[in-house]
């Protein structure tokens, strides 16, 4: 959630790096509640010293067949919102 995000984010001490991994695609939260992580990068995505590294299909290094998987779903979710 984002309350939760928020906490991780700000307890981060002197010296230190942190490191959010997540996919944005494989959120499974209630329909009502947000997403932290989409919240973080939509509020921080400009902020100094934070980068972010959005990855796709192409670098998926799994089994061959995952891609053909991941490619198979964003179609059908394209679909549905036409």
């Amino acid at each position: 959630t984002p309350m939760q995000m928020k906490m991780f984010l700000t307890r981060m001490g002197p010296d230190s790096k942190m490191i959010v991994t997540g996919d944005t695609s494989q959120i499974d939260l209630p329909p009502n509640q947000k997403s932290g992580l989409k919240e973080a990068v939509r509020i921080l995505y400009n902020t100094k010293d934070i980068g972010f590294v959005e990855l796709n299909e192409r670098d998926v290094v799994r089994h061959r067949l995952v891609r053909d998987i991941i490619d198979a779903y964003s179609r059908a979710y394209t679909n549905e919102r036409k």
